[in-house]
């Protein structure tokens, strides 16, 4: 007996495994499952998880994906936002969904695209993790060649960055040089959580427009 997806119920905050996965099976898994969703996948030889984060997860999520728009916004960094697209490379078998993604020095090359294919498009210039409920898929982006990963844990933001095919911890972002760029996010995501987003975020501005 065949299953259909939608008799498969995964609780936020869980993940559900599924091995011996196709190509064309993820491609009909995708095309089902749709655009509007709160589950995330990853995908590596075969092997396939679905992961449907917490609330808290989206609201850091949100949170740091503003931040980085803000940051790009008033430095007039021409950028074009990704959030949650599917990076996928049939070639590698290889497909993630980071939780928000970003073209920055690559941006002329995705004007105007609504998917991405590896196959043919350069990776995001920074993709985003939140670690709050799941965990990091470092192989899948080492893999897909993302120059620069962040991923935000309970203890802060960490930046990992593509040398040689492995990530490597950084202080520093080369999207944002000279910009002490886990400080600041560490700082206003706090901020955010004591005195609400709206007020955090005019803080983040002035100190953007006072200090760079």
């Amino acid at each position: 007996m065949l299953l259909k997806l939608q008799q498969i119920i995964v609780k936020p905050g869980q993940q559900m495994l599924l091995k011996d996965i196709s190509w064309q099976q993820l491609e009909n898994i995708l095309e089902e499952m749709g655009e509007k969703r709160a589950a995330r996948i990853s995908y590596s030889h075969g092997w396939l998880e679905i992961m449907v984060p917490l609330p808290e997860h989206e609201k850091d999520k949100e949170l740091i994906g503003d931040l980085v728009k803000i940051l790009l916004e008033i430095l007039q960094i021409d950028f074009e936002p990704f959030g949650s697209t599917t990076l996928k490379n049939e070639r590698m078998l290889q497909a993630v969904e980071p939780d928000t993604s970003f073209y920055i020095q690559n941006q002329a090359a995705v004007i105007g695209k609504n998917r991405i294919d590896l196959n043919i498009d350069p990776p995001p210039d920074l993709a985003v993790e939140i670690d709050i409920t799941s965990r990091t898929r470092f192989e899948n982006y080492e893999i897909l060649a993302v120059p620069e990963l962040w991923r935000y844990t309970q203890q802060g933001l960490e930046i990992y960055l593509l040398q040689e095919g492995k990530y490597i911890k950084s202080q520093f972002s080369p999207n944002f040089p000279n910009i002490p760029i886990i400080e600041l996010v560490n700082e206003y995501v706090q901020q955010c959580l004591t005195i609400g987003r709206s007020q955090a975020m005019r803080n983040f501005r002035n100190w953007v427009k006072n200090n760079l």
